[in-house]
């Protein structure tokens, strides 16, 4: 992670780079911004019209398309820096839109809420002590998309069982198990992220103590 605001280069796993760029108008952009119009979108379906196969079709075109926008950017050299932002936003939000429309309809329990959202909260703390000391937010880890992954894939499975008494029985065991695995990785890139936030704050403090003595 580095303090600089803008990077020009991004180690991918290959062990090569891909160039960061300032372009807006790119195709996994567009992607993205649509990924982002489908959470109001869903909600409306899901909570004011009561369209439940609506709603889970967009849930399933936004959860499953998760992985498209980057995988285009990587493939078209189109990485920005605006998409790498859009891209975990609209995961966020498809999250917590979701979480809390399945708790108001008793999709899922409070608790599964409350324990995502405490993940939130614990790194937006994180973020907050970073940004003090100069940093921006971490690189995504794997661990935490294979974990929006999970979750988004099992959003739309818990809808199906709640909405279809047919396929119920199939659909809650694999979208649970999807959602429970979900949940453990996500905490646990939460602790990652929190572990190298500690690592930088504490460097820095260092680094600080050495030029004032």
């Amino acid at each position: 992670m580095s303090r600089r605001p803008a990077r020009t280069a991004r180690p991918e796993a290959t062990g090569g780079t891909t160039a960061v760029g300032d372009r807006v108008l790119t195709l996994p952009n567009m992607i993205s911004f649509v990924r982002l119009v489908g959470v109001p979108l869903f909600l409306y379906l899901f909570l004011v019209v009561r369209a439940d196969v609506a709603a889970i079709v967009v849930l399933a075109i936004g959860g499953t398309s998760d992985w498209v926008d980057g995988w285009i950017a990587r493939r078209l050299h189109q990485v920005s820096r605006l998409g790498e932002l859009l891209d975990p936003l609209a995961d966020r939000l498809y999250i917590l839109a979701t979480l809390l429309a399945f708790t108001a309809r008793e999709v899922v329990p409070w608790q599964f809420t409350a324990a995502l959202l405490a993940r939130e909260l614990l790194l937006l703390g994180s973020l907050g002590v970073l940004r003090r000391y100069g940093y921006g937010p971490p690189p995504v880890h794997y661990v935490g998309k294979t974990a929006t992954f999970l979750l988004l894939a099992a959003f739309p499975l818990l809808l199906l069982a709640a909405a279809s008494p047919a396929v119920a029985t199939a659909s809650a065991a694999i979208g649970w198990g999807l959602a429970w695995w979900g949940l453990v990785l996500y905490w646990v890139a939460g602790a990652m992220y929190v572990v190298q936030a500690g690592r930088l704050v504490r460097a820095m403090r260092d680094r600080s103590r050495g030029a004032t003595a």
